[in-house]
Parts: C-alpha cells; structure tokens; sequence
C-alpha cells in the first residue's frame, strides 16, 4: 500500500521561503504526475500545483505563479514544493497526491 510522507512544513514570516518534500514509500511513483494541494482553515482543499513522470510543470495555480516551484527526484521517490515569497494567504496544510492516497499533510504559517 502507498504511503506518502510530507515534511518541510512551519512558520515564517511574509517574505520567506519554505521548502516542503514529500517522500512515497513505492518507486512505481517515477511513471506517474503527482500533485501538491492546500487547504486553508473554512476553505476547500484546492490543486496548487502538478508536476508530470518526467519533472514537466504542467499546472500551477494562479496565486501561486512565480513564487512556487514543484520539482522531483525519482530517484528518491521524492516530490518537492520550494515556497518562495510567502504570504499569508498562503497559511494552510499542504498535501501531496499519488493517484487517490493522499499523505498527512504538513502544516505551512505564514504571519508576522
């Protein structure tokens, strides 16, 4: 059974940068797009960004253009979010997808 493991979640202020991982627990993850999501406190969990087998961005959410990167190491069965120029209306638990497992997601804050 898949297993998705987020990290990388915390606390920073507007302005900074987090970068969050997300490591599967079976390979078979390199043929496959995978997903990051959000869900902000009284908000519908939303799509930010998808990235294809072979690391091609395909999807970025709109808010998030220029500031948030999706990248991955197949090779570690790892999934990457870099977070840059946080705001706060970028608070929410952040989660990875691989078809339909999601991980536990992994808690962002972004607040002076």
């Amino acid at each position: 059974e898949m297993q998705l493991v987020e990290s990388g979640g915390g606390s920073v202020q507007p302005g900074g940068s987090l970068r969050l991982s997300c490591i599967a627990s079976e390979s078979r993850i390199r043929y496959y797009p995978m997903r990051w999501y959000r869900q902000a406190p009284g908000k519908e969990r939303e799509l930010v960004t998808l990235i294809t087998s072979d690391g091609v961005m395909q999807y970025l959410e709109d808010s998030v253009k220029g500031r948030f990167t999706i990248s991955r190491d197949n090779a570690k069965n790892t999934l990457y979010l870099q977070m840059d120029s946080l705001k706060p209306e970028d608070t929410a638990v952040y989660y990875c997808k691989f078809g339909s497992t999601w991980g536990q997601g992994t808690q962002v804050t972004v607040s002076s």
